[in-house]
């Protein structure tokens, strides 16, 4: 078996990006894999619906996107950053942000399917109403933890509308974790809130993620433009949390992304390694974010393997990952990919194969 690239989305017509996705095995063995479809515009407030398609053969092939979630089950033009979980009695969980332009702000919703996602019969706000801002949760990053709490990693951006009726946006992030103990029923943030360590920075701790550990602690991360992404840990199940410090993943203002493979229990990380050091050059394609690469830890993330490249054209720009293992003992990954052709890397999405 060899690495092989399975399918890629992109501007076609009035569709100007796909990102941002996620699978998901089905009940009938089927593997959906959803994503973030816009029309018109590349920017993150363009009108953007949630699509899918689905696989019957491990993900050698999937089918044409269709239609999933639209966002005018809101009133809204934009629903994006989709992640997908098993509830514990048996439904469909679709999580994803919702815009609101009226006030520049948006929120975190869940959505929930007895019928593995031909119909929604419940919509839950999972951003607190208290919490009025501009919220950031990355695709693929609703986690359960051991205990059955659901965490969601989260950045909040101070915006809205000023008095001349300008939308603005700080992009200074802080962190914080939304919890659930009742799966999903009601939401609660955690104790602390995860500020920034550090001064002269455009963006704070931004796009947070998390994995369990084997001990029962929680290793978290943010994006940076420090050269590298920053790391805290929490004792506790997502409510408090360590003085985030640097991390030995060097990157631009990128995400990364950390989750466990079940076969053999190890962390795999993937992400951008080479950060906007002074000199650097990069493209308004491909924003730095290449080359894309993958490493592994036996030993709880203490020490990681040599990095295994996935992608490093010069041209074009990898980020967003989502990750599927297959039951024929591969790797399902799914990035954006976009090259001079798109017009930015943001603007389309690739489905890969990999050899584990």
């Amino acid at each position: 078996m060899q690495d092989r690239l399975i399918a890629s989305f992109g501007p076609c017509g009035d569709i100007s990006r796909c990102s941002e996705g996620a699978f998901i095995r089905l009940k009938d063995g089927r593997i959906l894999f959803v994503f973030s479809q816009f029309r018109h515009s590349f920017h993150d407030n363009a009108a953007s619906d949630l699509v899918a398609c689905f696989s019957s053969d491990e993900g050698e092939t999937f089918t044409e996107p269709q239609l999933f979630l639209p966002a005018s089950l809101y009133g809204v033009r934009n629903v994006m950053s989709v992640s997908l979980l098993r509830m514990q009695n048996g439904d469909l969980g679709v999580f994803y942000l919702v815009k609101h332009p009226e006030d520049g702000t948006n929120s975190y919703h869940l959505s929930r399917s007895n019928d593995e996602g031909k119909t929604f019969y419940k919509h839950v706000p999972v951003s607190l109403c208290d919490r009025k801002s501009f919220c950031v949760v990355n695709n693929d990053r609703v986690i359960r933890l051991s205990t059955g709490r659901i965490l969601v990693p989260i950045a909040f951006h101070r915006s809205g509308v000023n008095d001349e009726g300008q939308w603005y946006f700080d992009y200074h992030g802080y962190a914080s974790f939304l919890y659930s103990d009742d799966d999903g029923e009601t939401w609660k943030e955690s104790r602390d809130i995860v500020y920034p360590p550090f001064t002269h920075s455009q963006t704070g701790l931004q796009e947070p993620g998390a994995v369990e550990l084997k001990s029962g602690a929680l290793y978290c991360y943010c994006r940076t433009d420090k050269l590298c992404h920053y790391e805290f840990y929490s004792m506790d199940g997502g409510n408090t949390f360590t003085t985030p410090q640097p991390s030995r993943f060097s990157a631009p203002d990128s995400p990364l992304h950390i989750v466990r493979r079940p076969d053999n229990g190890q962390l795999l990380a993937i992400w951008n390694p080479i950060p906007k050091y002074n000199g650097r050059a990069t493209t308004k394609v491909n924003l730095g974010r290449t080359p894309f690469v993958m490493a592994q830890s036996a030993d709880e993330g203490a020490t990681w393997s040599e990095n295994r490249i996935i992608e490093d054209d010069p041209d074009r720009g990898y980020c967003y990952p989502a990750v599927f293992f297959t039951d024929d003992g591969a790797m399902l990954l799914a990035y954006c990919a976009g090259g001079p052709e798109d017009g930015l890397c943001l603007a389309r999405l690739t489905i890969k194969k990999l050899v584990l």
